[in-house]
């Protein structure tokens, strides 16, 4: 017997889910290459630490990351910082995505420091911090930066308008992180028109939630396989071949159960230290699914820097 179902229906007429799919089904949905994952590691907040994470990554355990997440802001990092960031990852053939540095957290402002703070998350306070947001990602992108980490709704429209218009590089990633709280179909179908390329769930999310949000949208989904503690300390290994298998196109977000939370300054000790926890998770992907494919370094739709 299955309840509400009127409004299941009417849901489905707006190109939703009728609900949580518990049947699992496989998505067959790829990226442009035909590959079902790619590896995105976030939290790599320093060149050291990215170079670190990359050369130990494949050198040990023949792992190819193909994305870098650097999540302490544009705004904190001496422009040698940024083009060292950006050599590495055209040396790798990696995608770099880099955060808007404006944010509640970094404000003035007192909202975000109390216990409602979390509705506030990274967002932007008033208009004034919209302009400096779009100056900040002006510079990582004058600085060959391709991808943009985006905290905030209104944000999200705004630079996908001036990409658009042309006032920012038209093959600009624009990533939509899991400090939004995004969590259910229809916030992943408004999300998806307002111009992500790909977007972040919350990281609790059973596999039918997750199924139901790859049913209702098309760009790749980033799912998180293990989080700090600070995050929730979730360790979703075994999850990972399932989470292939029905959310593809997914970037499995690997290896931040290395560090103590997200957003923090990380050292090349930490980049090492994550691509033993990637390898561990890499080696559940292939055993349990090895005929799941990973896309190689350097595909042309990705967000490598230019």
């Amino acid at each position: 017997m299955m309840f509400f179902e009127e409004t299941r229906k009417q849901l489905e007429k707006l190109g939703l889910p009728s609900g949580d799919r518990y049947d699992l089904p496989t998505s067959t949905k790829r990226f442009p290459d035909g590959a079902q994952f790619r590896i995105e590691v976030p939290t790599v907040n320093s060149p050291a630490c990215m170079q670190a994470l990359l050369e130990k990554a494949w050198k040990e355990y023949g792992v190819h990351i193909n994305k870098i997440d650097e999540t302490y802001g544009i705004i904190r990092h001496t422009t040698k910082d940024i083009k060292e960031y950006v050599a590495i990852a055209k040396d790798w053939g990696c995608e770099l995505n880099m955060s808007t540095g404006p944010r509640a957290e970094y404000d003035i402002g007192a909202t975000v420091k109390t216990a409602q703070g979390v509705r506030v998350g990274y967002r932007l306070r008033g208009m004034e911090n919209v302009v400096r947001a779009v100056e900040d990602v002006k510079r990582a992108c004058d600085l060959g930066v391709r991808g943009i980490l985006c905290y905030d709704e209104g944000f999200l429209w705004v630079l996908s308008e001036l990409r658009k218009a042309g006032h920012l590089p038209k093959n600009l990633s624009i990533k939509l992180s899991a400090h939004m709280g995004a969590c259910n179909p229809a916030s992943f179908q408004l999300f998806e028109k307002l111009g992500a390329n790909t977007i972040n769930p919350i990281r609790d999310l059973t596999l039918p939630m997750l199924a139901a949000l790859r049913e209702a949208i098309d760009v790749p989904i980033d799912l998180h396989t293990d989080n700090p503690p600070a995050s929730g300390g979730f360790i979703r290994t075994y999850d990972a071949p399932e989470m292939v298998r029905i959310v593809s196109p997914v970037y499995l977000k690997m290896g931040n159960s290395a560090v103590s939370a997200h957003g923090l300054k990380t050292s090349a000790e930490d980049g090492r230290n994550m691509a033993d926890q990637i390898s561990r998770v890499h080696e559940t992907i292939m055993t349990y699914y090895p005929e799941a494919k990973q896309s190689e370094p350097g595909q042309p739709d990705m967000a490598i820097p230019e």
